[in-house]
């Protein structure tokens, strides 16, 4: 079946459907991963987006048990230049197509990936339509001129009630904002007691857990629409709980501290993005997956320091709060492309938590 790529400046991509046969719409965007695409379509980072792989050949290993970053995949779209009929490997359960299917996500595959990325680049992200038909192709460029972005994704990702992973270590709250399975898993590797709270909890019922750190987590979308999330991290940082933000929530901080954010042309998508640590110089290769950055002229009217820098673009990428015991980064450091470059931050929260205990810094009331 045939089916097309339709987007608001006009540019329509003559291609072939695969996956479910719904039609939808959304912010296209595109990501460098050669590998992955399993935990990509299932990030809630990419609610609502259409995802354009700029690898040429995806699907080839299938579908698996063990590669979910969420039950529930929010994206609106993939689009591939070849994707594989027949996977192979000895942990693939389906192909990519059939589960795109099940999950009533369509595709579209056969277009030059490569023009589109490029145009994608020199434009920006580019709202679009996966449509089945070209017949109202001028009404659709018009409804997608008139609309605005998507808004609220973090509402529609983020978990309805509290839920608890029990340990015997540090208890930590996590505040979803869309958080990644793999963000849980290794917290769960360093025995900690994790409770996971809703975008919109209250500062007030989370220091009611008494916890002994806060993990704001990954989540899409304009930071500056989060507001309560905002209000509540500034009343956690008063009572100097030990706070790691990642992505999303490493935006959230630094707004919560002053500094200011902006949408970036294309955003930073991929598991291949350099970011030097400022303090050792080091480069880690990062999995990246985010539209908005902080502006890094904006922490001169807070509290934060810059820590980490992107080796591409020079944008922020690591913050560390001056005073209070508070960081952020805004890569994913579970996901690992390094492979491990990046997993330190995970004991680096776990040594602030302790430390902040020792020094009886922390405090409930």
């Amino acid at each position: 079946m045939k089916r097309y790529l339709i987007l608001e400046d006009g540019t329509i991509f003559n291609g072939l459907a695969f996956g479910s046969q719904r039609e939808s719409s959304g912010e296209v965007v595109f990501t460098t991963s050669m590998t992955g695409y399993q935990e990509v379509l299932t990030d809630p980072s990419y609610c609502d987006q259409i995802i354009v792989f700029t690898y040429p050949l995806i699907g080839n290993y299938g579908i698996n048990r063990s590669d979910y970053e969420s039950i529930r995949p929010a994206t609106s779209g993939i689009i591939v230049n070849e994707h594989a009929e027949f996977p192979s490997h000895h942990e693939g359960m389906q192909s990519l197509s059939s589960w795109l299917t099940a999950k009533d996500i369509p595709g579209l595959y056969g277009i030059d990936t490569r023009k589109l990325t490029r145009k994608i680049r020199e434009h920006g992200t580019l709202k679009g339509k996966l449509s089945n038909t070209i017949d109202n192709a001028p009404e659709i460029i018009n409804e997608l001129n008139a609309s605005p972005l998507i808004v609220n994704q973090v509402m529609k990702v983020s978990t309805k009630t509290p839920y608890h992973l029990p340990n015997s270590g540090y208890r930590v709250v996590v505040v979803d904002f869309g958080v990644k399975s793999g963000m849980l898993r290794e917290l769960s590797r360093r025995l900690c007691d994790v409770i996971v709270v809703p975008f919109n909890t209250s500062a007030a019922d989370i220091i009611r857990l008494q916890p002994d750190g806060v993990l704001l987590s990954n989540g899409p979308g304009d930071p500056k629409e989060v507001q309560p999330g905002i209000k509540m991290i500034q009343e956690l940082l008063s009572h100097n709980i030990p706070i790691l933000g990642i992505c999303l929530g490493h935006q959230l901080l630094a707004l919560a501290c002053g500094a200011d954010t902006e949408k970036l042309k294309f955003g930073h998508r991929g598991s291949n993005h350099p970011v030097k640590d400022l303090s050792t110089g080091k480069i880690a290769l990062t999995s990246q997956n985010h539209g908005y950055s902080v502006t890094e002229h904006s922490l001169a009217h807070s509290d934060l320091e810059l820590t980490h820098q992107a080796v591409n673009d020079g944008t922020v990428e690591g913050l560390k709060h001056k005073v209070k015991p508070a960081f952020s980064i805004q890569y994913h450091p579970e996901a690992s492309p390094g492979p491990h470059d990046s997993n330190v931050i995970f004991d680096e929260f776990m040594s602030l938590i302790k430390t902040t205990k020792k020094e009886g810094l922390m405090h409930y009331a």
